[in-house]
């Protein structure tokens, strides 16, 4: 029976022996899936940032955070350090999410979330604060500055952190060669920075906005910019357009100088190989443009404008010749068969007063500009056509006498064929000659 009793107890002390080998494996495998995970935090200066502690697996362990002096901030649910920045966002056995609002450089640092287990495990997340750079100044900048004087900008702005980066620009293009500065602030935490921009200007540069930007991560893709906009001031540049390129013997013709200065040169003044316009009555200066109402041999020359601003003095010159009016070939005309209605009606009614016209219109000297000269070949054409028709007038008329003057002398004859005798015949005659008479009387 003792034999009996030991062996049972040998028995259960086995299988109690077991069952604590498997519930003590099963608490190290639990102990193993319980652990804190947390994420490192990015956040800019004044804003708002979110401490996130996560465990997938837990057996109502408590959690806790804590800042980088190791104060606790919540344990679990409870709040452990008074300040009003501080707030639970959630709370429960696998997550602890507390904010920290306004937030400040002092804040960045080193934050601890615990697991309290046996032993205790832990994780760390790192708070990054940027310092926001200011908004950047240029100094340096003078107005007006006159054309090859050398330009020093300089860009500066403070508060940034990291430190923030300068770019220059001439309207959108970017300038490469500049100076670059970095100092740390007083704080030992943040950056000023600095950019120096070197050049001399010219006349291209006039109007022309140069921008400093400033590029930092704390800003969200939106730099920051100071801009100022050069005024050069420059010596004017001068240039004769004239309006036609083939200028003709008593076309218009308009000389416009286009002069560019800053100060804008105003007046121009023209002259004509090197003195005054000679004939101030048909040459009319108006602002920039001069203005020959009809040109004329006499205009050949060189045309001088002079421009002139408080920088300096600048001109042009353009050299007029006046070219002939060509002469235009008219197409042959052709003239119908004339008839005796034609020849009735005369042409010299009508060919005197166009003759006349176009004789007056051949060449008037006060002709207002803007007229075309004369065509000599269209008059000498009209001319022609007038001296052809009077010479056919002239021909068909003598025709018409000469058959008029055959037929009396036919008449005359027939009579003395008539007589008889001699005697009869010359009486016939003679009275066919007092007809004839009174016929030619008549006819007159």
């Amino acid at each position: 029976m003792i034999w009996k009793r030991s062996a049972v107890l040998r028995f259960y002390s086995v299988c109690g022996l077991l069952l604590q080998a498997a519930a003590s494996k099963n608490k190290v495998k639990g102990s193993q899936g319980q652990f804190p995970l947390t994420q490192n935090v990015t956040v800019v200066e004044g804003g708002t940032a979110i401490l996130t502690c996560r465990v997938d697996q837990n057996d109502n362990t408590s959690l806790q955070w804590s800042n980088p002096a190791q104060q606790t901030l919540y344990f679990d649910d409870k709040k452990a350090l008074r300040d009003n920045r501080i707030e639970l966002v959630r709370a429960s056995w696998h997550e602890l999410s507390i904010s920290v609002s306004d937030v400040s450089l002092s804040d960045e640092g080193q934050y601890t979330c615990s697991l309290f287990t046996m032993p205790v495990k832990t994780s760390k997340a790192y708070l990054t604060v940027l310092g926001v750079p200011e908004k950047p100044q240029i100094s340096g900048f003078s107005s007006p500055v006159m054309e090859g004087d050398l330009m020093q900008l300089t860009c500066k702005t403070s508060g940034s952190k990291p430190a923030a980066d300068i770019r220059w620009f001439k309207n959108d293009k970017e300038i490469k060669d500049v100076k670059y500065l970095k100092e740390e602030d007083a704080n030992r935490k943040t950056f000023t920075v600095s950019s120096t921009l070197d050049f001399r200007v010219d006349r291209s540069d006039d109007g022309v906005a140069v921008i400093c930007r400033v590029d930092h991560e704390s800003l969200n893709a939106t730099p920051q910019v100071a801009m100022q906009v050069l005024e050069i001031h420059y010596t004017p540049s001068v240039k004769i357009i004239p309006s036609t390129p083939f200028p003709q013997e008593g076309q218009p013709l308009i000389l416009t100088c286009e002069s560019k200065g800053k100060p804008l040169p105003e007046p121009v003044l023209w002259t004509k190989d090197g003195g005054e316009l000679p004939d101030p009555d048909r040459m009319v200066v108006s602002g920039r443009e001069l203005n020959i109402l009809f040109l004329n041999k006499t205009d050949n020359g060189t045309y001088r404008c002079e421009a002139t601003n408080t920088i300096g003095q600048s001109s042009a010159e353009y050299v007029l010749i006046v070219h002939d009016v060509p002469n235009t070939l008219l197409p042959t005309t052709i003239i119908p068969s004339l008839t005796t209605a034609t020849v009735t009606t005369t042409v010299a009614i009508t060919s005197s007063p166009t003759t006349s016209a176009t004789t007056k219109s051949i060449r008037d000297p006060n002709a207002l500009a803007g007229q075309a000269g004369p065509d000599h070949a269209l008059i000498g054409g009209i001319v022609a056509v007038v001296v052809f028709v009077t010479l056919c007038s002239i021909f068909l008329l003598g025709r018409y006498l000469a058959r008029h003057k055959g037929t009396y002398l036919t008449n005359e004859a027939k009579g003395a064929e008539d007589a008889p005798d001699a005697d009869t015949a010359i009486i016939n005659a003679e009275g066919s000659q007092v007809n004839a008479e009174e016929k030619k009387e008549y006819f007159i």
